[in-house]
């Protein structure tokens, strides 16, 4: 049975000025660290994708922070272990990068049916930590980002 998710989605870097970044384990797959992501519902613009996935994923509230277009987009395999949930067919997803920098380090709640477990890391250590390629390298411009700013 297929899906009805699209292959459109947003990473969104969750990140303190001091360049500490939130990582979120994922709950069906242990060790599988990751910044927030999620699929465009419907016709939404993707800064709204990012903030209501956002908030879905962390309870963090869309306005606690500075959200920001990083203007990358990366298209990747979507892993077979989550390919059902897309139409026929459909192997590759573009996925759209943003920031959101906090003031300081805040507790969250993460989403029981998505996370784990959750932790603050300094953006080399976050980088290291994701399983994701797409996810590293943009914790990996997180310094070069917040100089542009």
């Amino acid at each position: 049975m297929s899906g009805s998710k699209q292959p459109l989605s947003v990473l969104v870097v969750i990140h303190t000025a001091e360049l500490e970044v939130l990582l979120l384990e994922r709950a069906a797959h242990p060790s599988f660290w990751q910044s927030v992501t999620g699929s465009r519902e419907g016709n939404e613009a993707l800064a709204e994708t990012a903030r209501r996935e956002v908030f879905e994923e962390t309870g963090i509230a869309p306005t606690a922070g500075t959200l920001s277009n990083w203007h990358i987009a990366n298209t990747f395999t979507i892993f077979p272990a989550w390919r059902q949930r897309y139409p026929e067919g459909v192997s590759e997803n573009v996925e759209h990068v943003f920031g959101l920098c906090l003031p300081e380090r805040i507790v969250i709640t993460p989403a029981p049916d998505e996370h784990r477990d959750w932790q603050w890391l300094p953006w080399p250590e976050a980088a290291a930590r994701c399983f994701s390629w797409s996810n590293r390298d943009a914790i990996q411009l997180l310094p070069r980002t917040l100089t542009r700013t």
